[in-house]
């Protein structure tokens, strides 16, 4: 497993938020600024693709979408997208080998299923970049994530 985890905190409360998920045996990284933003952003990517990838393929579990190779190529696609618009979008990028650290991610809830839903706030966020870019007569700068929102009937 990777031993950094994904789960990050910032602010007054983020040394007790980091201590109580750390007696629980939960990883928890104190980031700051830039850092921390970056961390949120890749969380982010990881709820978003995970659900996308799994659903378009029959719903398979978040373990399944990264341990088969069968998907490899949608979901390193769609992360790729995730992060340059995602990065574009607030500044910051995470650091490389984002693909990587979801992948050790997933491990330790492999069992979790997937489902594309809250979706103002999850794959939401992500579609109102391509949303404006295109608005403003740009290109979509995620377009495999736009077609998968449509193939699963959320857009």
């Amino acid at each position: 497993l990777n031993p950094e985890g994904l789960t990050a905190a910032d602010g007054k409360w983020a040394e007790e938020l980091a201590g109580r998920l750390n007696r629980g045996n939960l990883k928890c990284n104190l980031k700051h600024g830039d850092d921390f933003m970056a961390a949120a952003l890749e969380k982010h990517i990881f709820i978003c693709a995970t659900n996308v990838i799994g659903q378009l393929n029959g719903g398979v579990n978040f373990g399944e979408v990264y341990s088969s190779e069968k998907y490899a190529e949608q979901r390193n696609k769609l992360i790729d997208e995730m992060v340059a618009a995602g990065s574009k979008k607030i500044g910051v990028t995470p650091q490389p080998g984002t693909a990587d650290r979801l992948a050790a991610y997933a491990a330790s809830v492999a069992d979790f299923p997937t489902g594309v839903k809250e979706f103002e706030w999850r794959n939401g966020w992500f579609y109102d970049i391509s949303k404006k870019a295109m608005e403003a007569g740009e290109e979509d700068l995620m377009p495999f994530h736009t077609e998968a929102l449509k193939t699963l009937d959320v857009l």
